[in-house]
């Protein structure tokens, strides 16, 4: 959920020990929209302009098989300059209009969902309808669409009377009628059990439902009492006949604790499973994968879960596996997509350097720049594992079976007759002869490439008598499946189509967010030769200048497919060296940048 973050010690405590901070989106009880065929993989495009999206979804998510977009609350918000335009002032509506936000106008928020659903894509909107604006921004407006407010008070929409009368935080959270009708830091609980505040926020819903949209996550939902919540969405209109007509696919970011559990809102539709990100985030960070077969067990029932790696909250409050990792980040996403448990959220968002509150990159009014995935601090996560969208699909309804092991960090699995994965969370490579229940055939490795329109840019592996042969990188996969064929190089397979680009090297070039003072130099430092051997005197030395500050970059050849870590230090003028904190970054060395290049976007931590 996105609230006002001046109190982020607070959520990141009660995030640690599975309090709920924020609420699900629920799904309305008739029948639901069903996904585009397979097509249910949902990517949360973090912050991203509509015109961005737009793009995005005719270039990149409708072709490689993406089901739906998240996309960031839609409705006017508050603006603070004075906060440098936090990510949470979208959380903290100031009215339903979709006139004017940092991302765009309606127009082109129309013309995102209508490109959107030409390339088969749908859109979920992050709906806030919990609260309204919190205290330390009432009285700051105007709001993004030049609308006035204070706090309980919103011209044309809400007054006074149609807020809980609580008016104070929550502060004991083992009450669930405290956490249900009590100001959640400080925002403007508003009363949902009120027949008046239910219809507001139903026709704010049905507008975005005319205009497209083809389903909801309801932010801060545990904090909605379930009746209310299912008074609203009974209100909600049928979505588009292009998403089969039904009731909007709606999944509620509930964090279960003792008090109140996903159980008590899956009648109302999915929830997103915070205990599935622990996990597999766990798993992967610590090189522990080989029981994850059982991924799931004992959580949500599959059907009702939304699982996801790291969402915008946990990636700044419960950071166990983020972008900052690197490979091994990629990799947990890539067995999400693998791994038959759940609904999968890919993560695509943007670098910040130390400031948790930092918005997106933006033009100086606070408005967002359009999305650059090779610079100004986009990440774009999702595209590393495009690839394995259409695995995703193609092996839906197969369980897994012929799992086999090696040692605790490394796990191979077929998904029925209709896929093969191999998973490495090791800094060294895995060749094995695999044994499959796939057709002999030549197939397309989609972990390390993807498939469309028929083509296949990755290696291909070729099975025979239900077996094939593969390395698997360090800290890396390979994933076939029965519709991704491929065609083996001249020099075998295991190679890309026509011998790929033989890369012996890789130029890899780092892209760092860091903030210094005047005097301060940036490195990048790791456990291989070329970045010093952990010697930060040794390190690859980054440059940056008044046109790119924070942003740090340099680059340095590196010894293909080999697994290394990393990590950045600040180098001071009397020789002292600060490093950042955490664990060391995993990467493996590739050619992902193309042309035997690779890059790497992180930010200080």
């Amino acid at each position: 959920m996105g609230v006002r973050r001046s109190l982020a010690a607070l959520l990141a405590a009660l995030l640690g020990c599975a309090t709920s901070l924020v609420a699900l989106t629920v799904a309305a009880s008739p029948a639901h929209a069903a996904p585009s065929g397979n097509r249910d993989v949902i990517v949360h495009l973090f912050q991203w302009r509509w015109k961005s999206i737009a793009d995005e979804c005719r270039t990149t998510l409708g072709p490689h098989g993406f089901g739906a977009v998240q996309v960031s609350p839609p409705q006017e918000h508050v603006v603070l300059p004075a906060e440098d335009y936090p990510w949470w002032q979208d959380y903290q509506p100031v009215s339903y209009k979709l006139d004017q936000t940092r991302r765009g106008s309606r127009a082109d928020f129309i013309d995102m969902v209508n490109t959107c659903r030409e390339a088969g894509v749908k859109i979920y909107v992050d709906a806030v309808i919990n609260h309204m604006t919190g205290t330390g921004s009432a009285g700051a407006g105007p709001g993004s669409a030049g609308s006035s407010y204070s706090k309980y008070d919103y011209p044309g929409i809400y007054q006074s009377q149609d807020f809980n009368d609580c008016r104070r935080d929550i502060t004991n959270w083992n009450d669930k009628w405290e956490v249900q009708h009590c100001e959640l830091v400080g925002l403007a609980d508003l009363k949902t059990s009120s027949p008046y505040v239910q219809d507001r926020i139903a026709a704010y819903l049905n507008e975005l439902i005319d205009l497209g949209v083809a389903g909801f996550r309801i932010d801060a939902a545990k904090h909605i009492p379930e009746g209310d919540l299912q008074a609203i969405l009974s209100r909600l209109k049928n979505v588009h006949p292009a998403w089969g007509g039904g009731k909007p696919y709606t999944f509620q970011e509930v964090i279960a604790d003792s008090t109140i559990s996903t159980g008590s809102y899956t009648h109302l539709g999915s929830v997103t499973e915070f205990q599935y990100h622990r996990d597999i985030s766990h798993a992967f960070a610590n090189g522990n994968i080989a029981h994850l077969t059982g991924l799931g067990s004992g959580l949500t029932p599959s059907d009702k879960a939304v699982v996801f790696v790291v969402n915008h909250d946990t990636q700044r409050y419960e950071p166990i596996l983020t972008h900052t990792d690197g490979a091994r980040y990629d990799l947990a996403q890539k067995f999400m997509l693998a791994h038959p448990y759940g609904t999968p959220k890919v993560m695509s968002s943007y670098t910040w350097s130390g400031d948790d509150k930092a918005g997106p990159p933006m033009h100086s009014d606070g408005t967002t720049r359009p999305t650059d995935c090779s610079a100004d601090r986009w990440l774009c996560e999702h595209r590393a594992v495009a690839g394995m969208v259409g695995f995703h699909n193609a092996v839906a309804g197969q369980g897994i079976g012929s799992a086999v092991t090696d040692g605790n960090g490394r796990l191979a699995f077929a998904r029925g007759s209709a896929g093969y994965a191999a998973f490495n969370a090791t800094n060294t490579a895995w060749t094995r002869t695999f044994t499959t229940s796939l057709p002999d055939g030549v197939y397309c490795d989609v972990a390390n490439g993807t498939f469309v329109d028929g083509v296949c840019d990755g290696p291909s592996y070729q099975v025979s008598g239900g077996k094939f042969t593969a390395t698997v990188p360090a800290n890396g996969a390979v994933a076939l499946h029965v519709e991704a064929p491929g065609s083996c190089g001249p020099d075998g397979c295991g190679t890309p189509p026509g011998g790929g680009d033989d890369c012996t090297t890789v130029t890899a070039r780092f892209h760092a967010t860091v903030t210094t003072w005047y005097g301060q130099e940036v490195a990048v430092v790791g456990s291989i030769p070329e970045l010093g051997s952990w010697q930060p005197a040794q390190g690859v030395r980054l440059r940056t200048d008044s046109g790119t500050y924070p942003v740090w970059s340099g680059a340095v050849d590196l010894p293909a497919g080999v697994g290394f870590e990393y990590k950045y230090v600040k180098l001071n003028p009397d020789g002292t060296v600060e490093w950042e904190q955490g664990g060391n970054r995993i990467a493996t060395v590739d050619d992902s940048g193309g042309g035997c290049s690779q890059n790497f976007y992180d930010s200080w931590r």
